[in-house]
């Protein structure tokens, strides 16, 4: 299995800000290739646990080799992070001393091109984190109506043309299934006028975000999953969130005040960090990164 291609984000950032200590339990709610995970085992000497949990069977493959050498500090759970009171009850675990989330897709989903993820690949419209949940993106595009096609685009992709896409999908799809990425650009690349098409990203990336996020229901689970992290984090205990576009961080950063002026986080990051130029010269992944972090009270 490939997967040498994934690098951790901001690594050194996340364990500066979690200061992990011996026996503290860990939990990795995208443990993803295992790679931040991997670094806390690292930097204690393997002297913690660390609960991972990912939806994607082959992450967790991933991460239960590259974490080998720590098996008996670590539990993986093929999970969806909105349910982590349940997680922790089945473990017997009653606070955690940490939480991280590394958002969005990574870079070994991206790269695996039967995965329907990347518009890089001809490949079936998937884009499932959980393969065995029925719901996939090619569903999505040859059965809603314009109407929900166009908010999709627009509110989980913040696409400027979304109407017109979904209109030229709607005229595609009488004519023949939408059933490659290839299928899903071709129709885009129709939409788009010419002049929109030449921005800095490429003129698919908006769409293809919009329907993974709508896919695997990332926004609400992420809303879910943050409002009820204060329960379970152990008093002093910190969480960190890495974000990779502005809907996922604005999520964040509401949730984070939310919880402050109930009086359960104290905020750590008043201003969001970002990459520095030398990792995101090392990874250009890294480019969109957002980290914010919080506290128990």
């Amino acid at each position: 299995m490939k997967y040498s291609s994934h690098i951790p984000v901001m690594v050194k950032e996340v364990l500066d800000i979690l200061d992990p200590q011996e026996k503290g339990i860990y939990l990795d709610c995208t443990i993803g290739a295992g790679g931040h995970s991997k670094a806390i085992m690292e930097k204690m000497r393997g002297k913690v646990k660390i609960v991972g949990i990912d939806l994607d069977e082959e992450a967790l493959k991933i991460a239960k080799e590259e974490l080998k050498e720590y098996k008996n500090q670590l539990v993986l759970k093929k999970e969806n992070f909105k349910d982590l009171f349940q997680l922790l009850k089945e473990e017997k675990i009653s606070c955690v001393n940490g939480i991280l989330y590394d958002l969005g897709v990574s870079s070994m989903q991206l790269n695996t091109p039967e995965r329907g993820f990347s518009f890089r690949y001809s490949a079936l419209l998937d884009m499932r984190m959980d393969r065995k949940q029925e719901l996939t993106a090619g569903f999505i595009v040859n059965r809603a109506k314009e109407e929900e096609l166009k908010n999709i685009f627009l509110k989980l992709g913040e696409e400027r043309w979304a109407g017109r896409i979904a209109k030229f999908i709607i005229k595609e799809r009488e004519k023949h299934p939408l059933q490659t990425t290839k299928d899903l650009v071709e129709v885009a690349r129709k939409a788009i006028p010419s002049g929109a098409r030449k921005r800095r990203i490429h003129f698919a990336t908006k769409i293809f975000q919009a329907l993974r996020i709508k896919v695997n229901e990332e926004l609400k689970n992420l809303n879910a999953a943050l409002e009820k992290c204060p329960e379970i984090l152990c008093t002093k205990g910190k969480i960190c969130v890495i974000s990779y576009h502005s809907l996922e961080d604005r999520i964040v950063k509401e949730v984070f005040k939310k919880k402050e002026g109930e009086g359960k986080l104290h905020i750590l990051t008043k201003k969001v960090i970002k990459p520095s130029l030398k990792e995101v010269k090392r990874n250009p992944r890294a480019r969109s990164a957002k980290l914010r972090a919080a506290k128990k009270i």
